[in-house]
């Protein structure tokens, strides 16, 4: 039973008939410490899926590189058979092998591999999102590559075309390459770094948002700076509001195609986040946090 509906309205996806509430899951934590190996506590990550759920999240973001393979496996001890409206997005295009690094697995054979994992592990024929995670230079693989990704984002097209993979989005991406792809095949969703200190996707958000193409943001607090989370510190204790909600109402109040993925291996934090969207954030609040960018870019 949805015990909460309010998690920020809902986002339908071009040209389909998934209809996301913008407040979902990320499950990268769920793994064990550097995304790496299994938990300290496998009961514990099952009951954090199981609550988002049961709480009304309908979008799990995850990928068969987290643990690697770990967290897939979770999800699927979790909630499988999975419930009618869940919908599960995983990204390919990196491995982890046994040094814990993340490795860039972009050749068509690894592609293949990977979207066959993600289906065995967590038991599913097909998947509803994949994403090509466009790996870059720092943690993570963070940092944007500027190149072609035309000759991976063909394998998924084949694999879009044999029906194991029913819609594509991009992850880790410029405003280039989506233009490249949208070409190639539709793309639903972008998923890239972006929050109060990292706004360089301004443009492409909005851009996006006019096609009706969805924005999964990731890192919501990542990459601030000391003075900036002072600042966001100060608007939370304001609200009476954690700075984890109040970083992503100001999300989901930047634009409404922006779709939300936090991830914790706490049910008391996941509660917690699921509340931001009941946080209105006032215009001088929101005025206050725009300037954490202004900082940002000097």
């Amino acid at each position: 039973m949805i015990q909460q509906t309010n998690l920020g309205g809902s986002f339908t996806l071009p040209n389909t008939l998934i209809a996301f509430n913008r407040l979902g899951y990320g499950a990268m934590q769920l793994a064990g410490q550097g995304v790496f190996g299994p938990p300290r506590d496998v009961d514990a990550a099952v009951a954090v899926l199981r609550e988002a759920v049961a709480l009304g999240v309908n979008h799990i973001d995850t990928s068969d590189f987290y643990g690697p393979h770990i967290t897939n496996q979770i999800i699927r001890q979790a909630l499988h058979p999975y419930p009618e409206n869940l919908v599960i997005v995983t990204k390919v295009g990196a491995r982890r092998p046994a040094d814990k690094s993340w490795q860039p697995a972009l050749s068509r054979q690894e592609l293949i591999d990977a979207v066959h994992e993600n289906l065995q592990n967590l038991g599913l024929e097909a998947m509803e999102i994949v994403n090509l995670r466009v790996p870059g230079t720092g943690d993570h693989g963070s940092g944007v590559f500027e190149g072609s990704i035309a000759e991976p984002l063909s394998t998924l097209v084949d694999l879009k075309r044999q029906g194991l993979i029913r819609h594509i989005g991009l992850s880790n991406i410029t405003a280039q390459q989506f233009e490249e792809a949208q070409v190639m095949t539709e793309i639903v969703c972008v998923q890239n770094q972006y929050n109060l200190a990292h706004r360089e996707d301004d443009a492409l958000i909005d851009d996006l948002a006019q096609r009706g193409v969805a924005y999964v943001p990731f890192f919501p607090l990542g990459g601030f700076t000391p003075l900036q989370s002072s600042k966001l510190d100060a608007a939370a204790s304001s609200l009476n509001a954690t700075p984890m909600q109040v970083a992503l109402a100001w999300l989901l109040q930047r634009s409404p195609n922006i779709l939300l993925i936090p991830g914790t291996s706490s049910v008391e934090h996941l509660r917690e986040n699921l509340k931001a969207p009941d946080l209105r954030l006032p215009p001088q609040t929101v005025n206050d946090l725009n300037l954490i960018a202004v900082t940002a870019a000097h």
